[in-house]
């Protein structure tokens, strides 16, 4: 291992603030750089002769890796929020904090091997070693709530075994309202926007993903739901070995599902087409669905095709009112009725009376786009991004109208946000999938 990898590596395991007045100490320094950082581009740019914004000022590079750095420190909500707003935004979102995002959403840092152990110990017992005949404790992965470390036990089996960071649980409250904070501060979001719903749902939501025995219940009934299916698997959870701050469950090996870019074409389309089959399922027939799109979330197992399924924190009911609009809303799109297709946008609350009233135009064209692709003969092309752009042009001129922004109602918003994230991953595989087919059947049965 060279120097510059052991720093790396040093710089990985940096202990998470559990304390609120250490986790209230990151965000103040970070508070104290970002007003740092403010003041000396607002006097660069004074010194030019130019009237800085505040936005300008605070999405500086120097200032994207100050906040993408203390929001990977804290993990937690501070990191999961940042996670969820880059995926679920995806081109939409302004260049500069796309970046902020991105890094939050790359540098998740593990427990130093000393706070792991005082964790395990609370959660175990101090003599938790002997239960194992093998403990690896070097995590193979680390996220926003917890990381994953490899064991086996003296019985041989093989498990994999999720450890909530120390201190997450007790500070989502606080983390969301203080990224919520620099969220407004930065100027991106219009100060009529009323976040407070989006805010209570998304404490709701990781106080959810933070409970690990709910996790390891909706594990378990995503496991019995999936039991007569071959192209997925569900780990089965370790009871034994699991607590409220824990959970353990079955090692499945498989390859990250980004890896299956360089498969053939026919194999990158099947595995698509299995993920799309599974969210149709969910919405139209489980009346439950695994809302986090994160692609870790996915593993390719390549002796057997199948598809390894894993965290279920953001697992949520959907309501039979949520799947009914979906429902008229796909039908519209294959019968390529675009004032249906309207109509039922607004029922579902994707878009607003303001934009109607205001934006009717630039609407009609995005819906015009979307579905003549979605209508085109043959699979559709997810690597084709070309008509993206042009959405997204429109996308933006009408956001530029900050007084029609509004939220959907947050049961859609969850719904939606898998739905995007499913298109992101084809896009990133590029596949093509004879979606309209599968829509055609879903809805016919």
């Amino acid at each position: 291992m060279s120097d510059e990898d052991r720093k790396r590596e040093r710089e990985r395991g940096r202990a998470v603030p559990s304390g609120r007045a250490s986790r209230l100490g990151v965000f103040g320094r970070l508070a104290g750089g970002l007003a740092g950082g403010i003041a000396a581009e607002g006097a660069r740019r004074l010194a030019r002769g130019e009237r800085p914004r505040m936005r300008d000022m605070i999405l500086t590079p120097g200032n994207a890796a100050r906040m993408a750095d203390r929001l990977s420190h804290l993990r937690g909500a501070a990191m999961k929020m940042g996670q969820m707003i880059s995926m679920d935004a995806g081109d939409m979102l302004p260049p500069e904090l796309a970046e902020i995002l991105a890094r939050v959403r790359d540098q998740a840092h593990r427990m130093p091997p000393r706070q792991l152990r005082d964790v395990l110990n609370r959660e175990w017992g101090e003599g938790w070693r002997t239960r194992f005949s093998a403990f690896d404790a070097t995590p193979i992965a680390a996220a926003s709530i917890g990381q994953v470390h490899r064991a086996t036990t003296q019985d041989g089996r093989e498990l994999a075994i999720k450890v909530q960071y120390p201190g997450v649980r007790q500070s989502i409250d606080a983390d969301v309202d203080n990224v919520a904070t620099l969220l407004r501060v930065s100027g991106l979001l219009p100060k009529e926007l009323d976040l407070a719903p989006l805010l209570l749902e998304a404490k709701r939501q990781l106080h959810e993903e933070a409970d690990y025995e709910r996790e390891g219940a909706q594990m378990m009934r995503y496991r019995a739901l999936l039991s007569d299916q071959q192209d997925y698997v569900v780990p089965a959870i370790a009871p034994d070995f699991s607590t409220a701050n824990v959970l353990a469950m079955d090692y499945l090996p498989g390859r990250p599902i980004e890896a299956l870019i360089d498969a053939p074409q026919e194999e990158r389309d099947r595995v698509t087409a299995s993920i799309i089959a599974l969210v149709l399922r969910e919405l139209f027939e489980f009346g439950v669905m695994q809302t986090d799109p994160n692609f870790a979330n996915f593993r390719y197992q390549p002796e057997s095709g199948r598809l390894v399924l894993l965290d279920f924190g953001a697992t949520r009911n959907v309501e039979p009112e949520v799947a009914a609009v979906y429902r008229r809303l796909l039908a519209a799109g294959l019968a390529e009725d675009r004032d249906a297709v309207r109509a039922a946008a607004v029922e579902a609350g994707f878009v607003g009376p303001g934009v109607l009233e205001h934006h009717r135009e630039p609407l009609d064209r995005i819906i015009d786009i979307i579905v003549t692709e979605m209508s085109r003969e043959g699979p559709f092309d997810f690597g084709d991004r070309a008509f993206v752009g042009t959405v997204r042009d429109l996308g933006m001129e009408i956001a530029a109208d900050r007084a029609i922004w509004h939220i959907p109602p947050i049961e859609t918003l969850f719904v939606q946000r898998k739905i995007s994230g499913t298109a992101l991953l084809g896009a990133r595989l590029k596949a093509r999938v004879d979606v309209r087919g599968m829509v055609e059947e879903r809805l016919a049965g």
